[in-house]
Protein backbone atom coordinates (compact mmCIF):
# COMPACT_ATOMS: atom_id res chain seq x y z
CA UNK A 1 0.00 0.00 0.00
CA UNK A 2 1.12 3.78 -0.39
CA UNK A 3 0.62 4.94 3.12
CA UNK A 4 -2.96 5.82 2.93
CA UNK A 5 -5.84 3.80 5.13
CA UNK A 6 -7.93 1.79 1.92
CA UNK A 7 -11.43 2.48 2.49
CA UNK A 8 -12.45 -1.23 4.58
CA UNK A 9 -15.32 -1.27 1.54
CA UNK A 10 -13.72 -1.16 -1.43
CA UNK A 11 -12.86 -4.32 -3.52
CA UNK A 12 -9.88 -5.56 -4.94
CA UNK A 13 -8.86 -8.51 -7.00
CA UNK A 14 -7.70 -9.71 -3.56
CA UNK A 15 -10.95 -9.36 -1.18
CA UNK A 16 -12.56 -12.67 -0.76
CA UNK A 17 -16.39 -12.49 -1.76
CA UNK A 18 -16.67 -15.41 -3.32
CA UNK A 19 -18.36 -18.83 -1.83
CA UNK A 20 -17.37 -22.08 -2.84
CA UNK A 21 -20.39 -22.77 -5.06
CA UNK A 22 -20.10 -19.42 -7.04
CA UNK A 23 -16.34 -19.88 -7.18
CA UNK A 24 -16.62 -22.57 -9.31
CA UNK A 25 -19.38 -21.49 -11.21
CA UNK A 26 -16.96 -18.92 -12.21
CA UNK A 27 -13.85 -20.51 -12.74
CA UNK A 28 -15.81 -23.71 -14.84
CA UNK A 29 -14.65 -26.16 -12.13
CA UNK A 30 -16.54 -28.45 -9.35
CA UNK A 31 -16.62 -27.23 -6.42
CA UNK A 32 -15.17 -30.81 -4.96
CA UNK A 33 -12.54 -29.79 -7.60
CA UNK A 34 -11.80 -26.45 -5.70
CA UNK A 35 -11.78 -28.57 -2.24
CA UNK A 36 -8.92 -30.54 -3.81
CA UNK A 37 -6.71 -27.84 -4.85
CA UNK A 38 -7.46 -26.47 -1.47
CA UNK A 39 -6.56 -29.22 0.29
CA UNK A 40 -3.01 -29.62 -1.96
CA UNK A 41 -2.08 -25.85 -1.31
CA UNK A 42 -2.54 -25.12 -5.45
CA UNK A 43 -4.94 -22.39 -3.96
CA UNK A 44 -5.27 -21.61 -0.66
CA UNK A 45 -8.66 -19.32 -0.07
CA UNK A 46 -9.78 -17.27 2.90
CA UNK A 47 -11.60 -18.48 5.64
CA UNK A 48 -14.72 -17.17 7.38
CA UNK A 49 -14.99 -17.21 11.13
CA UNK A 50 -16.72 -20.69 10.35
CA UNK A 51 -14.23 -21.96 8.08
CA UNK A 52 -15.98 -21.52 5.13
CA UNK A 53 -13.94 -20.70 1.64
CA UNK A 54 -14.30 -17.32 0.24
CA UNK A 55 -12.51 -17.29 -3.41
CA UNK A 56 -11.17 -13.66 -4.56
CA UNK A 57 -11.00 -12.42 -8.27
CA UNK A 58 -7.44 -13.58 -8.20
CA UNK A 59 -8.09 -17.00 -6.53
CA UNK A 60 -10.94 -17.40 -9.36
CA UNK A 61 -7.91 -16.26 -11.79
CA UNK A 62 -5.32 -18.98 -10.16
CA UNK A 63 -8.41 -21.79 -10.47
CA UNK A 64 -8.49 -21.38 -14.28
CA UNK A 65 -4.65 -21.59 -14.84
CA UNK A 66 -4.49 -24.56 -12.86
CA UNK A 67 -7.36 -25.94 -15.18
CA UNK A 68 -5.65 -24.69 -18.54
CA UNK A 69 -2.46 -26.02 -17.03
CA UNK A 70 -3.89 -29.52 -16.39
CA UNK A 71 -6.28 -29.80 -18.99
CA UNK A 72 -4.50 -28.31 -22.18
CA UNK A 73 -0.50 -28.58 -21.23
CA UNK A 74 -1.16 -31.95 -19.44
CA UNK A 75 0.84 -30.79 -16.28
CA UNK A 76 0.33 -32.69 -13.70
CA UNK A 77 -0.72 -31.50 -9.92
CA UNK A 78 2.88 -31.77 -8.43
CA UNK A 79 4.06 -29.44 -11.43
CA UNK A 80 1.30 -27.13 -11.60
CA UNK A 81 1.98 -26.29 -7.67
CA UNK A 82 5.92 -25.67 -8.49
CA UNK A 83 5.36 -23.80 -11.65
CA UNK A 84 2.62 -21.54 -9.22
CA UNK A 85 5.42 -21.19 -6.70
CA UNK A 86 8.07 -20.31 -8.73
CA UNK A 87 5.93 -17.61 -10.38
CA UNK A 88 5.19 -16.11 -6.46
CA UNK A 89 8.94 -15.89 -5.95
CA UNK A 90 9.77 -14.42 -9.81
CA UNK A 91 6.90 -11.61 -8.89
CA UNK A 92 8.52 -11.33 -4.78
CA UNK A 93 12.28 -10.92 -6.31
CA UNK A 94 11.26 -8.33 -8.91
CA UNK A 95 9.59 -6.37 -6.68
CA UNK A 96 12.39 -6.43 -4.56
CA UNK A 97 14.33 -5.59 -7.71
CA UNK A 98 12.61 -2.94 -8.06
CA UNK A 99 12.63 -1.50 -4.48
CA UNK A 100 16.69 -1.74 -4.96
CA UNK A 101 16.92 0.17 -7.94
CA UNK A 102 14.42 2.62 -6.58
CA UNK A 103 17.12 3.09 -3.66
CA UNK A 104 19.57 2.86 -5.59
CA UNK A 105 18.44 6.00 -7.81
CA UNK A 106 17.64 7.65 -4.69
CA UNK A 107 21.35 7.29 -3.51
CA UNK A 108 22.46 8.45 -6.98
CA UNK A 109 20.74 11.65 -6.57
CA UNK A 110 22.08 12.29 -2.85
CA UNK A 111 25.47 11.83 -4.21
CA UNK A 112 24.83 14.40 -6.91
CA UNK A 113 23.35 16.60 -4.47
CA UNK A 114 26.32 16.42 -2.17
CA UNK A 115 28.89 16.60 -5.13
CA UNK A 116 27.21 19.68 -6.07
CA UNK A 117 27.39 20.95 -2.09
CA UNK A 118 31.04 20.04 -2.37
CA UNK A 119 31.80 22.19 -5.66
CA UNK A 120 29.60 24.80 -4.39
CA UNK A 121 32.34 25.35 -1.59
CA UNK A 122 35.27 26.11 -3.44
CA UNK A 123 36.73 29.10 -2.95
CA UNK A 124 37.16 31.17 -5.67
CA UNK A 125 39.60 32.97 -5.08
CA UNK A 126 42.45 30.31 -5.49
CA UNK A 127 43.85 29.63 -8.69
CA UNK A 128 43.31 26.09 -10.32
CA UNK A 129 46.31 23.96 -10.30
CA UNK A 130 47.46 22.75 -14.04
CA UNK A 131 49.85 20.61 -14.47
CA UNK A 132 52.79 22.13 -16.42
CA UNK A 133 54.13 19.99 -19.37
CA UNK A 134 57.50 18.83 -19.89
CA UNK A 135 59.77 20.09 -22.49
CA UNK A 136 63.24 18.93 -23.52
CA UNK A 137 64.29 22.65 -24.28
CA UNK A 138 67.49 24.66 -22.74
CA UNK A 139 66.50 27.34 -20.92
CA UNK A 140 69.71 29.88 -19.64
CA UNK A 141 69.20 32.45 -16.84
CA UNK A 142 71.04 35.36 -16.38
CA UNK A 143 70.83 37.07 -13.34
CA UNK A 144 69.65 40.85 -13.55
CA UNK A 145 72.71 43.56 -13.94
CA UNK A 146 73.68 45.04 -11.28
CA UNK A 147 73.62 49.06 -11.33
CA UNK A 148 76.94 50.14 -9.83
CA UNK A 149 76.70 52.37 -7.77
CA UNK A 150 79.79 55.23 -7.93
Amino acid sequence: MDGRRRNPYELTEETPVYVISVAAQLSGLHPQTLRQYDRLGLVSPDRTAGRGRRYSARDIELLRTVQQLSQDEGINLAGIKRIIELENQVAALQSRVAELQAAVEGAAVAMQQREAAVHASYRRDLVPYQEVQQTSALVVWRPPKRKQSD
